[in-house]
């Protein structure tokens, strides 16, 4: 795909969203089911994630950890976005890695210590491209990543949450 495609594929919709700004505000789900132990399993759309206790909190290591399912939903969005902002802007990125790192003091999650934060004390995302680009493109194309990345701008600004329950 290149920049006037992408262009004429979202134009459609920007101009509804203009217009409507309404249809712009779309509901994204996920839904896990209780599973057996300490575990519950997610429909990814592609695939089914099962999750379960990290191994610094008890578990054995064969169940996905929530907080590396977190840091891969930031790396696919960051990806995607960063792709189609280089497509926007005319930045042929030929190939590359999106790597996510967090550190988590596991002492809040398991009430060790109430000093320790229960989450991520912080993330490094990292993009290594090959792509032939000068300095300042470069610039603009992580600034317009990290402003249009979903999923980067859920964490880093804090979105409220409401929770509930109900039993059956």
């Amino acid at each position: 795909m290149n920049s006037e495609e992408l262009r004429k594929l979202q134009a459609p919709l920007k101009e509804q969203y203009k217009s409507n700004p309404e249809s712009a505000v779309v509901t994204l789900t996920a839904e896990g089911n209780i599973g057996e132990g300490i575990s519950c399993k997610v429909e990814t759309g592609q695939r089914l994630a099962q999750a379960g206790l990290h191994p610094a909190t008890g578990g054995d290591g064969t169940l996905a950890c929530s907080g590396d399912l977190l840091l891969e939903a930031l790396v696919a969005c960051a990806g995607v976005t960063l792709k189609s902002v280089s497509t926007a802007i005319g930045i042929k990125v030929k190939s590359g890695i999106v790597k996510a790192e967090g550190d988590l003091d596991f002492r809040g999650t398991l009430a060790v210590s109430k000093e320790a934060p229960v989450g991520f004390r912080n993330i490094r995302l990292t993009f290594q491209l090959d792509c032939d680009t000068d300095a300042e493109k470069k610039a603009t194309l992580l600034k317009l990543t990290e402003r249009y990345c979903v999923v980067l701008q859920t964490i880093s600004t804090a979105t409220p949450v409401s929770s509930s329950i109900s039993c059956c």
